[in-house]
Parts: C-alpha cells; structure tokens; sequence
C-alpha cells in the first residue's frame, strides 16, 4: 500500500485516485499519522457487499443452510 502525505496526496489527487484503482488501497498521513485510506469504488463495494442482490446476501450467510434454525408463522387472528 503507498503512503501519501496530505499536502502531496491534494497536490496529485488524480494520481492517487489512479494509483487506487490499479494497485489497491492508498494510505494518507497528516503529521506521519496515518488519517484516511482511498479504496477504488470497486474495492469499496466488494467490501461492503453494496453490489449484491438480497437473495445472493441471504445466501452468503453462515445461517444459510443452518438445520438448527426455525422458523415459524404466527397463525394468530388479526385484530377485529
């Protein structure tokens, strides 16, 4: 992962950006601490699972295709 200083990353923001699409993730320091990391969209929605249907989401699941799980309908009235 490069490490860019805040003056630096501002002074050359399309490099950056190009530089976290082809190579991943880039760190950005303020004061040599460590501040912000620029993620691709790609990277991005592939980490927050954003670019998943609902059914592809219950599917990945640990409780997916769990035998112990039960679920049951109220069969209870409706209120009059």
């Amino acid at each position: 992962m490069n490490s860019w200083q805040i003056q630096h990353a501002k002074a050359q923001l399309s490099t950056v950006l190009r530089h976290a699409e082809i190579e991943g993730p880039q760190e950005i320091t303020n004061h040599g601490r460590s501040v912000a990391i620029l993620l691709s969209r790609a990277d991005y929605d592939r980490l927050t699972g954003t670019n998943k249907t609902l059914v592809e989401f219950m599917q990945n699941s640990p409780l997916f295709n769990d035998e112990d799980i039960s679920i049951e309908s109220d069969i209870s009235l409706t209120r009059p």
